[in-house]
């Protein structure tokens, strides 16, 4: 058998364009498609009002929050309705969010609380009384993770 022998392509793999007028083109042209997408993800983003009804559905109340798995552990929460449960490691402190789902069974919210961490939460609703919740972030400095059932038990004790 011979050698084999390979080219090396050229430094330049898309070469500008010979002509003023070819480069004017080629600009416009981007310029209408990034312009055109931009436009059309804003108007989705405006069309899509993110109200998170799901949430707004299930009933306050005494919560009890049990790990998935294995020595599954059991925590009791009080809240006033389901957009408490979206900061189970920040209670309390005003932080900004951003919807990532909203759909009627599911929702899914970031947010970040300046200067005390920040996290991302996916709750997904069985019922008004019974949800599955997954959490991560950083809060007081340390990463957490949760997983876990979510029933409602009654009413909250005071």
């Amino acid at each position: 058998m011979g050698a084999m022998t390979y080219s090396r392509p050229s430094a330049n793999l898309f070469p500008a364009p010979k002509e003023p007028a070819q480069r004017r083109r080629i600009r416009a042209v981007l310029t209408i498609v990034v312009g055109g997408a931009a436009l059309a993800l804003g108007a989705g983003a405006i069309g899509q009002a993110r109200s998170l009804n799901m949430l707004d559905q299930l009933e306050s109340g005494a919560w009890e929050l049990r790990d998935r798995g294995a020595g599954a552990v059991a925590n009791n929460v009080c809240i006033r309705g389901g957009r408490d449960l979206i900061q189970l490691h920040h209670p309390g402190m005003t932080c900004k969010s951003v919807v990532v789902e909203d759909t009627p069974a599911e929702v899914v919210v970031q947010y970040t609380c300046a200067g005390q961490g920040y996290g991302r939460t996916r709750i997904r609703r069985e019922t008004n009384a019974l949800i599955q919740i997954d959490t991560q972030g950083i809060a007081n400095g340390q990463p957490y993770s949760y997983a876990g059932e979510g029933r409602r038990t009654g009413g909250c004790r005071n």
